[in-house]
């Protein structure tokens, strides 16, 4: 029987104890399978993410505005999943499955900050694009170093007020109907399935803010890609074309998957269907997408490959140089 969870003056059991975490049914071999195919997207998620940070960093040529702002997409990636994913894995073969209540509240603080902190860095990645493509000569003004890091700083802001609004508002509801989240992680569906109370505000709110990060969010992305793409029409040479839209349709692809996932939960009355349903578009954007977007910046882009090259070669240089050095001593 589940332990009621109440918040009232007077602390109970339920509450001590926290919540406990359902994840994914199915048997010991299910949940075999969904461990190891969880950790394997979980790191090649780490080793990439990891790769682009440490290749912006150390790359001189990679020192530009757009590098900076995917050096941060990463960032958030690594997080977004390391919050999340660890945890899950753990409670997999775990027999309680729990999580205390304050380790719910920080997991679900910091997942609606990464979360909506990707929304708006994808569109300002969007913005910078448009501002390379269609002005230039105003580029390296206009996306200064400084402009850049407040760009992102502000990115950050936005997820941290979305983050102290949602958990605030989740946290404060009455869950005494049961304990048990029937999640694989702390998000606001399924908590709210738990309360005893009217959650039409939390509901309301959860699809003002959402929808309006993911529409704001959106509209940029569209105006800007409206006006590079007429940018790129009224491009007189053939490969200047192929070579401005590859640097723009990485971009694309990771904006679409995120936006797709992100509206599919939140950004729409009701949400998805049903809590299982709602496991597997979770799983895109907790696990899949951040281990896609370093694929996808670095294979179908030419100065990321050519960095990698050169990490390569430099670090095959101070290899041979250490053994020769050995050598010597010998």
């Amino acid at each position: 029987m589940d332990t009621p969870v109440h918040r009232n003056g007077n602390l109970s059991v339920g509450l001590c104890q926290g919540f406990v975490l359902v994840g994914f049914g199915g048997g010991t071999e299910t949940q075999a399978l969904l461990f190891a195919v969880f950790l394997a997207l979980y790191l090649v998620t780490v080793l990439g993410n990891l790769t682009m940070i440490v290749l912006i960093t150390l790359d001189a040529h990679l020192h530009s505005p757009m590098y900076f702002f995917l050096k941060n997409l990463s960032f958030v990636d690594l997080c977004l999943s390391s919050i999340i994913v660890p945890n899950a894995l753990a409670n997999i073969f775990s027999s309680s499955k729990s999580i205390s209540f304050a380790g719910c509240a920080t997991q679900f603080f910091f997942f609606s900050l990464l979360a909506a902190t990707e929304a708006v860095l994808l569109a300002v990645m969007a913005y910078d694009r448009f501002m390379a493509i269609c002005s230039p000569l105003r580029y390296p003004v206009t996306m200064c170093p400084m402009t850049c890091a407040r760009l992102v700083l502000g990115t950050f802001c936005i997820g941290c007020l979305n983050s102290i609004v949602q958990t605030s508002l989740t946290f404060q509801l009455p869950f005494c109907s049961s304990n048990h989240i029937d999640y694989f992680f702390c998000d606001v569906p399924p908590l709210l399935q738990l309360a005893c109370t009217d959650t039409t505000l939390n509901e309301l709110v959860m699809f003002g803010i959402c929808g309006f990060i993911i529409v704001c969010a959106v509209l940029v992305v569209i105006i800007s890609y409206g006006y590079i793409t007429v940018t790129i029409l009224r491009m007189r040479s053939g490969s200047g074309r192929h070579k401005v839209f590859s640097t723009c349709d990485s971009h694309m692809t990771a904006v679409s998957l995120f936006y797709g996932t992100g509206f599919a939960i939140y950004g729409q009355p009701g949400g998805v269907a049903s809590m299982e349903q709602g496991k597997v578009v979770s799983v895109f954007y907790t696990l899949v997408i951040p281990m896609f977007n370093p694929l996808i910046y670095s294979l179908r882009n030419k100065d990321v490959k050519d960095a990698l090259r050169r990490l390569g070669q430099r670090h095959r240089l101070v290899k041979e140089s250490g053994w020769c050095r050995h050598q010597e001593l010998c």
